[in-house]
């Protein structure tokens, strides 16, 4: 635990850091492609025609659920709180929207494209940490309740 963040747990996301990063290593070297979501996704429900053959795109989209089944079960569950299923579903759409209008997802650009130092992922990471610090701070002077 961490002073000041009783929910925080700095080994659990360096280790699931290291995952992602080790994930998204062995998509690029053994397919060649990057490991961004949103292509992924694109590329599973037939809105893409370039990318991996789409059963393995369709793979790495179940593992990813499945991985969180997985750890859950391992650890006893895991703890979530919702505001609604109405709240999420316009969140993600309002998020693969963004996604197609971005060309990629946070993993793609902030994960796979800094690493490249590709400037067109730099400037989109940016852009997506402060769009969220300042929805944060708009939202915590508003008094709604964010963390």
């Amino acid at each position: 635990m961490l002073p000041g963040f009783p929910d925080a747990a700095p080994l659990a996301g360096l280790v699931g850091g290291i995952m992602i990063g080790l994930a998204a290593a062995l998509m690029l070297l053994g397919a060649g492609r990057i490991a961004g979501v949103s292509g992924l996704a694109a590329r599973a429900f037939g809105l893409s025609e370039g990318g991996p053959p789409r059963g393995a795109a369709w793979a790495f989209l179940i593992g990813l659920p499945l991985g969180a089944l997985i750890v859950a079960l391992a650890s006893g569950g895991i703890e979530a709180q919702f505001t609604g299923y109405g709240p999420i579903l316009i969140a993600g759409l309002l998020v693969g929207v963004g996604t197609r209008i971005g060309s990629g997802c946070t993993s793609g650009h902030g994960v796979c494209g800094v690493s490249r130092l590709s400037q067109r992922s730099i400037v989109a990471t940016v852009t997506f940490m402060a769009a969220g610090i300042a929805t944060v701070a708009v939202m915590n002077a508003a008094g709604w309740e964010v963390l």
